[in-house]
Parts: structure tokens; C-alpha cells; sequence
């Protein structure tokens, strides 16, 4: 029976897409692995691989095409025997059907439909489990738990020959959700309209900028950032004479390799070795609990045409100075290219935004769910300093900024943090031992 290729979700976020390019054609004959299209994601344009082999009966989405929902059909595969008279009409996308079916009085499936479309993707602790739909469409005639199988396919993807040992699951009642949502309140106020702007400015000459989908995400996750995580900030000075001083001599010493250090290599070593020396504070919001991490993964905000990347550097409080800058440098770099993969930019515990480079003395970051706290770095400024000794002398002085999720951190706790990482900048030589 034909098989529907469904938009895939490149990444946990992903919503929607843009289908860029087509790199096959109707007749064209393809394998298990091959890349078949390029999708563009929020933040990145991606290589799709099919998951089987077939044929491409028929496209049904054309390259160029945006906003294309996750698990909408965009072609249709003809396996071995089949021919295009073998198609039938493509079935809605899985989110769009399973909201008409719960509007929709129960209807009895038709014997076409039930073998030309695939149950939507099930979900494992609020992540899609992904599965080729026709592992899905035998999973669901035998009753197969797909939460509970381990994926041959590319990227860990359930396909056929996963099931063929699997025993039906058994009935059991559902667990009552303990993270129930809340009754619905009073709706959050909304800004006025495209419509009601654009009157605003009516007889004054304008450009109307097409949101991309950087930017729509964005706006989303920033927008619901402020509105559901409870920031507070807390700020310190910290000095910068030791580690530039340090910075330069390891620097000369390492010329020959062709290293050279910057001040924010040094911050994200000492944020990362911070967060193991105050664990509580290496910690995400999930919902209805904490997620305590035991490595120091660590995201640092690089801004690129349209928007911002926060590729994470993981394992950082394991990793040597010159490890980290050469990583954050290809990150950084393929970041501005739109060719970093999901996991790359996924994940991480807390994020760093310098803005520093551009002469900002400081300012409050928003926190980038579900990310604990974002550290904010200003430039370095000479400034007049009293010394231990009680005497004036000049210090080149960074101001920082901590914004803390207060359901994730208190006050004293984010303190102990910021206060671990100023000793470790002061006192650079400590982040070698």
C-alpha cells in the first residue's frame, strides 16, 4: 500500500517548516537513507532522509512551499508492486485531524483511509517518538506500544523491522495527568492588529518586513519568556586585570598553534566550573519539576542575520581553554551559516550573552526557556577602584548580570553562583587546576 511521507520534526520545538527543495522527482527510486529533500526550521535548513525504500509516487507539497505543518503529507512513496492509480487522496495533517476528531461526532474509519494514513506520533514524557508512518500504521492494527521500542533508522527513527519481534502491549488505564493545567483564567491582553498598526502609520512611507521563522519563533519564546518565568536579577563588577594579564602570556605561549584565547572563553570556562561547584544552580524548569544536570552544558547567545543562535558547548567544565575556544569558533561559525543541527542548539542548563564586543556597560537578558539563568556581560572599562590596601588605582571593571528563573534558583542560591564565578575570573590561574 502507498506510503505518505509526513513533514518530519527536525527538532523537539519544531512546529512548522518551509519545504526549500526537492532533490528527488516523481519515478525517481530511493533507499533507506537517502536525503530526499531540504527542510528549513526556525533555525536551520536540514537534509530529510527517507526512511524506506520506494518509489515517490507523487509530491504533493512544491518545493518553496512555507509554513508547512509537522506531519503534514508532502509525497506519497509506492512500494514494490504498486503504481500511481494506487493513490488515494492524502489524509489531513495528524495535529489538524486529531483536533476535528475531537470537535467531530466518531465515525467508523473507511477501509481506504485506514490504509493510506498513519496515527499521529505517539509522545514518551512529552517527547515525540519518531516513527516511519508505516510502523506506525502496524503498530497501531497490532497494538504495539511504540513507546516501548528501540529505532533502527536514521536518528534512532522507528521503521518496520523494529516491530517484527514486538508483542502487542497490554491494555492498562491511563495515569491521571499530575501535571493537570490549570483552569482557564482571564486572556492575556493582546497588542492591537497588523491592521490597526499599519492605520496607525498610514501616509508615511514604511517596508513590510515577511516574518521568517527565526524571527516568529523568536518573538514566541522570548514573549512567553517574560510572561511565565518569574526573572530577578543580580549584578556584580568583577576586575579584569589578572585574567587579561594571563590571557596575553597564554596567548604568546600559544601563538604557534595558531590559538588565540578571548575574554569569553575564560567566562564560559569559569560559568561552567561554577555550575559545579553550586550544583543546585545547574538546573532547568520542566513543568511540574526540576531537571538537575550533572555536567556543566553551557549555551552562549551568537547573533546572526535575523536573529540568534544559542549553541551549547557541552561537557565545558571538562574541557581545556583552547578546547573550548576552537568549539565555540566553529559553533559560532556554522551557527551564521544556518548549519548547525538540533542538538547542537538544544538543551544546556544556563546561557551567556556578551555584549561586551559592541561597548554595552550592561544590560538584563531574558531567559531562554527552560534554561535556569542567562549571564549578561558587559565590556571592560577602566574605572577608579579602591584596593585591598585601601589605596585609588585604575581596574579595568566588567559588569555582569544574572537574570534567574526564581522557580528554579532563590536569590541566595543565584548569589553563591555569581560570586564562584567572579573568584574564577579574578583568579584565573584556578580554572587550570
Amino acid at each position: 500500500m502507498p506510503t505518505e511521507i509526513l513533514m518530519p520534526a527536525l527538532s523537539p520545538t519544531m512546529e512548522e517548516g518551509t519545504l526549500a527543495k526537492w532533490l528527488v522527482k516523481e519515478g525517481d527510486s530511493v533507499a533507506s537513507g537517502d536525503i530526499i529533500a531540504e527542510i528549513e526550521t526556525d533555525k536551520a535548513t536540514m537534509e530529510f532522509e527517507a526512511v524506506e525504500e520506494g518509489v515517490i509516487g507523487k509530491i504533493l507539497i512544491e518545493a518553496g512551499t512555507d509554513a508547512v505543518k509537522v506531519n503534514t503529507p508532502i509525497a506519497v512513496m509506492l512500494g514494490e508492486g504498486e503504481s500511481a492509480s494506487d493513490i488515494g487522496a492524502p489524509s489531513k495533517a495528524a495535529p489538524q485531524a486529531t483536533q476535528e476528531a475531537a470537535a467531530a461526532p466518531t465515525k467508523a474509519p473507511s477501509e481506504s483511509s485506514t490504509k493510506t494514513s498513519a496515527p499521529p506520533a505517539p509522545k514518551a514524557d512529552g517527547q515525540r517518538v519518531f516513527a516511519s508512518p508505516l510502523a506506525r500504521r502496524i503498530a497501531a492494527e497490532k497494538g504495539i506500544d511504540l513507546t516501548q521500542i528501540s529505532g533502527s533508522g536514521p536518528h534512532g527513527r522507528i521503521v518496520k523491522a523494529d516491530l517484527a519481534d514486538a508483542k502487542p502491549a497490554q491494555a492498562s488505564a491511563a495515569p491521571a495527568d499530575s501535571a493537570a493545567k490549570p483552569a482557564a483564567g482571564a486572556a492575556m491582553p493582546a497588542g492591537p492588529t497588523a491592521d490597526q498598526v499599519a492605520k496607525m502609520y498610514d501616509g508615511r512611507d514604511y517596508e513590510e518586513v515577511k516574518l521568517d521563522g527565526m524571527r516568529k519563533t523568536v518573538a514566541a519564546r522570548l514573549t512567553e519568556a517574560k510572561q511565565t518565568i518569574p526573572h530577578f536579577y543580580l549584578r556584580r563588577e568583577v576586575q579584569l586585570d589578572a585574567l587579561m594579564k594571563f590571557r596575553g602570556d597564554l596567548n604568546k605561549q600559544l601563538e604557534a598553534r595558531g590559538v588565540k584565547l578571548s575574554v569569553n572563553d575564560f567566562i564560559i570556562k569559569a560559568c561552567a566550573m561554577a555550575l559545579q561547584a553550586v550544583p543546585d544552580c545547574n538546573a532547568v524548569w520542566a513543568g511540574d519539576r526540576m531537571l538537575r544536570l550533572k555536567p556543566s552544558d553551557v549555551a552562549v547567545a551568537v547573533a546572526v542575520e535575523g536573529g540568534l543562535f544559542t549553541p551549547v558547548l557541552k561537557d565545558a567544565h571538562l574541557k581545556s581553554l583552547s578546547a573550548l575556544s576552537a568549539e565555540m569558533k566553529d559553533l559560532a561559525g556554522r551557527a551564521r551559516n544556518k548549519k548547525l543541527a538540533p542538538h547542537e542548539y538544544i538543551g544546556g542548563a544556563m546561557a551567556i550573552s556578551n555584549l561586551g564586543m559592541f561597548g554595552i556597560e550592561n544590560f538584563d537578558a531574558v531567559i531562554n526557556p527552560p534554561h535556569g539563568s542567562i549571564l549578561a556581560v558587559g565590556a571592560g572599562l577602566k574605572k577608579p577602584v579602591v584596593g585591598s590596601d585601601g589605596e585609588l588605582k585604575v581596574a579595568t571593571v566588567m559588569s555582569m548580570t544574572l537574570s534567574v528563573d526564581h522557580r528554579v534558583i532563590d536569590g541566595a542560591l543565584g548569589a553563591e553562583f555569581l560570586k564562584e564565578v567572579v573568584a574564577y575570573l579574578e583568579n584565573p590561574v584556578t580554572m587550570l587546576a
